[in-house]
């Protein structure tokens, strides 16, 4: 019989001091049910089943998995717990533990949320490299989780000010929410951007409480052939490299359409659900697949390709001309175009090389050359 499996995992991966353990500490706090486990000091047993002698009877002891049941189980440094990630595995496709010891076979439900957080190895997120290489984790772990979220440590004046301000907000002022520029034609991003009023944890969660045990959305008509869609465009574009594109990627679409859909206490997911998960899902599949062009994404990091090589090392020749490491877009361009370097987007391109470390953001049109290439 096929089981649904209708609670998404989420893994980030960044550099250190970026405030992934009090991400996850809050998620557990708001979630109805919570749990919160670090990595460095989880034992296989502590995270699934274990089994105690109390006197003459053998007695289970619940890990942070089953405890989690119905909830959510935050797990912080993951890439530190070494061979206990195979210990997840039927945890989070299956939703139950089986364990088989001391004369003793039994499933315990663990139907919950996974949200992990890690480090990548060396201390700083390699970009040309996959997020497999980065973790040293298994692709049959990686395609457990249904979204990836990247997060680079990287230098960029209107990050840093936004940033900065909503540090220095904590200790004082109440920002306003603007709702003028929640409309539906609006991309997701925005539409989050523009709501800065704080919700009280204990409304949220009462809130995620409610819609979880009375809504059960199912897709609509549209949502279906927009996720079928891009699906098939991601199937085709697929290399097969890293973490391939199977049906645990649709599964994963529905999931948080269905999800999108709840939140907004619907019981149908319309073709608007569908769309903001198609951008979420865009949004943490660049950095992890390359950039996503149009529907699909590449494997190949950008910037050791010949159009990014050609261009690097194009400004590396024009800044030693003039002595100036500083370009702004409209210049980029122009060596472009002196160069005859064929690019299919220019913006994709940026933001790879951006990703990559060659070119550094330092405004909405600057970008500061790093390094040279070897070619």
């Amino acid at each position: 019989m096929f089981t649904k499996r209708s609670d998404s995992h989420v893994l980030i991966v960044g550099d250190p001091g970026l405030g992934k353990s009090q991400l996850l500490q809050a998620a557990s706090n708001v979630a109805p049910r919570g749990v919160y486990v670090c990595g460095n000091s989880a034992s296989a047993a502590g995270l699934t089943v274990t089994l105690t002698r109390d006197g003459p009877d053998t007695v289970l002891e619940a890990g942070a998995l089953v405890l989690a049941d119905n909830g959510v189980c935050c797990i912080d440094e993951f890439d530190k717990m070494g061979t206990q990630h195979s210990a997840l595995l039927q945890a989070m496709e299956q939703q139950v533990i089986s364990i088989a010891k001391a004369g003793m076979a039994c499933s315990l439900p663990a139907r919950t949320c996974v949200i992990a957080a890690a480090n990548p190895v060396g201390g700083h997120y390699n970009g040309s490299k996959t997020v497999s290489e980065n973790l040293k984790l298994s692709s049959a772990l990686l395609s457990r989780f249904d979204l990836t979220f990247i997060l680079l440590d990287r230098p960029d004046a209107g990050l840093d000010k936004f940033l900065s301000d909503h540090v220095l907000a904590l200790h004082g002022g109440e920002g306003s929410a603007d709702y003028d520029a929640w409309q539906q034609d609006l991309p997701l991003e925005q539409r989050l951007a523009s709501v800065k009023e704080e919700l009280e944890p204990l409304a949220v969660r009462k809130y995620i409480a409610h819609v979880r045990s009375s809504l059960h959305p199912v897709l609509g008509e549209e949502a279906k052939d927009i996720l079928k869609t891009f699906y098939l465009e991601l199937r085709a574009a697929d290399t097969g490299d890293d973490t391939p594109v199977t049906l645990r990627q649709l599964e994963s679409l529905v999931r948080l359409t269905e999800s999108r859909a709840r939140i907004s206490q619907r019981s149908i997911a319309t073709g608007q659900d569908a769309h903001d998960v198609i951008e979420i899902y865009k949004h943490s599949m660049r950095d992890v697949k390359g950039p996503v062009t149009g529907l699909a994404a590449g494997t190949k990091p950008m910037g050791t390709t010949k159009a990014g090589k050609l261009l690097v090392a194009a400004l590396n020749k024009h800044s030693e001309r003039t002595g100036t490491s500083i370009f702004s877009v409209a210049e980029i361009k122009d060596v472009l175009q002196r160069s005859k370097i064929n690019v299919k987007s220019f913006d994709t391109l940026m933001h790879c090389l951006n990703d990559q470390g060659f070119l550094l953001k330092k405004g909405s049109n600057v970008f500061q050359l790093q390094t040279s290439v070897c070619l």
